[in-house]
């Protein structure tokens, strides 16, 4: 018998023996290996939440090796003789970096911040003290800023399927659990993200690459639509390619890409809040207890739509996790959340964000640097409140009502809630789509509106996007290129991840 497919509805808590029992009836086999393809909850009925499994099974070993090898894409080794700069060291910028280096290309990354440990020193430091630190913080560093995060790898974007794979492979090599290859809706966890990075930055490193922290790009040298150099903050360097995998929150290296001419547009981003609970009240409302066998913390993801108003969701969940502070500048106050692999602290907080576009505002000259400055001035508005990294909040249900709260519950975010009218502070049109969404969700949601909203969440995704040609360098570069979310054309980890990989495989085919 060769490979099968075998669909299977496990109990919660189930065993390995219980699984293989299972596969054996279907297969009517005892001697088989298996391979999880697909493992999800199915938890739309309280009363019978289990797992929902694909394996696939095979009758000898050999074929079990070879499915489970998981081939993604050939890279081929050559001396190119070329050097290529790559801006960042999150997903986008370091898979670009690994497979070109693998490939044979001379490769350097300059990360602006601190590595993973001296980072996570640092943000201690920045939440013990009040005091920002540049280098050091929850979106600068090794690994971007979804090293302090949940460390999410759903993506919806189409056609990545071999640069997915490269990465999740990769994950797995570094330390990642191979649970990742199959859960529906995998995820790392902050604690086992600052393993992982330094692991594959030894592996880039081990190839020859190299990597220069604290080192900041301040400016490109053009000649005749070329990138040939860098100034950066630790030195001149030249280059046959240069990559900015800066991220959606390095708006000092957008404001110098669009002064040396790299053409960006407007695009649709989201503005809105943190929401935080009680990990136990979300537990309840979607599962009916307060735990289940094997499951970490329930999820949720919440839409609402009503003509008139602005999209509402919530994003980025991070069940048993924490709000934190995710300015990436000093003087500027935004929220962001993160979670460890356990998921079993007291709190669940997700964005709730209104989808938005500038050309809404009127009398707004909607252009990238006067988005850039319209989303920097909010941040500030929010910081200048409290004059500190304490977060502006309410209530949700005094949000709903625009009521101001006059007290405030316990919060896993670090420094002090504030009490503040949020339905003043977030622009009007977002302030009324929320509350109407938030009302929703807390019919959808039992006890919801019993939870706190925090702070402003302005970082979901990039506020403008680059114009790309076909090789996906910048409009106008024949080898200047903007990748992850700083392109505007992808979010999170894995989307931001493919971004990378793909521009790695454009560079080794202008360059072949």
């Amino acid at each position: 018998m060769g490979e099968k497919k075998i669909d299977l509805k496990m109990r919660l808590g189930y065993s390995e023996e219980e699984l293989r029992s299972q596969i054996q009836k279907l297969y009517g086999r005892k001697d088989f290996f298996y391979i999880i393809e697909n493992k999800s909850l199915e938890a739309r009925k309280k009363s019978n939440i289990h797992w929902v499994m694909r394996v696939a099974v095979f009758a000898d070993k050999q074929s079990f090796k070879l499915a489970s090898e998981r081939e993604t894409f050939e890279i081929k080794y050559r001396n190119y003789g070329k050097k290529v700069l790559v801006v960042g060291s999150g997903p986008a910028g370091l898979f670009c970096a690994l497979v070109l280096q693998m490939a044979g290309f001379d490769t350097v990354i300059f990360e602006q911040g601190e590595d993973v440990d001296a980072r996570g020193r640092g943000i201690a430091s920045f939440e013990a003290s009040g005091v920002f630190e540049p280098g050091a913080n929850y979106c600068f560093g090794e690994g971007g800023a979804g090293t302090f995060s949940d460390g999410k790898l759903t993506s919806r974007s189409k056609r990545i399927n071999q640069e997915r794979d490269f990465i999740l492979k990769a994950y797995v090599e570094a330390g990642a659990s191979d649970e990742i290859l199959y859960m529906t809706h995998p995820h790392l966890g902050s604690d086992n993200l600052k393993i992982i990075v330094k692991n594959l930055r030894q592996r880039y490193v081990g190839l020859g690459g190299e990597i220069v922290f604290n080192s900041q790009v301040l400016d490109v040298v053009v000649k005749d639509s070329k990138i040939v150099g860098a100034k950066s903050s630790s030195g001149d360097f030249s280059c046959d390619y240069i990559v900015f995998a800066t991220g959606h929150s390095a708006y000092d290296t957008y404001r110098m890409l669009i002064g040396k001419g790299v053409a960006f547009q407007p695009k649709k981003f989201a503005i809105g809040a943190r929401v935080e609970h009680p990990r136990v009240l979300i537990n309840q409302a979607q599962w009916g207890v307060d735990s289940l066998p094997g499951i970490k913390a329930a999820e949720y993801r919440l839409t609402f739509n009503q003509d008139g108003l602005l999209p509402v969701y919530t994003f980025c969940m991070c069940p048993g996790g924490v709000v934190v502070p995710s300015a990436a500048y000093d003087g500027r106050n935004i929220v962001n959340g993160m979670s460890y692999y356990e998921r079993d602290l007291k709190f669940s907080n997700a964005a709730c964000v209104a989808g938005m576009d500038c050309s809404l505002i009127d009398g707004f000259e909607n252009t990238p640097l006067n988005i850039l400055s319209w989303v920097d001035d909010l941040e500030k508005k929010f910081y200048d409140y409290s004059g500190s990294f304490r977060a502006p909040s309410m209530r949700i249900s005094d949000f709903i009502k625009k009521k101001e709260s006059k007290s405030l519950s316990e919060s896993s975010y670090p420094f002090e809630l504030v009490p503040a009218p949020l339905f003043d502070m977030l622009p009007s049109f977002v302030a009324k789509s929320m509350a109407a969404g938030l009302a929703n969700f807390s019919r959808k949601i039992q006890g919801f509106e019993s939870g706190q909203i925090i702070g402003l969440e302005s970082k979901t995704s990039a506020p403008i996007q680059v114009i790309r040609g076909e090789s996906l360098a910048a409009t106008g570069f024949d080898n200047l290129f903007v990748a992850g979310e700083a392109s505007g054309l992808s979010g999170g980890i894995i989307s931001s991840g493919a971004d990378g990989v793909k521009i790695a495989r454009n560079i080794i085919r202008l360059s072949e």
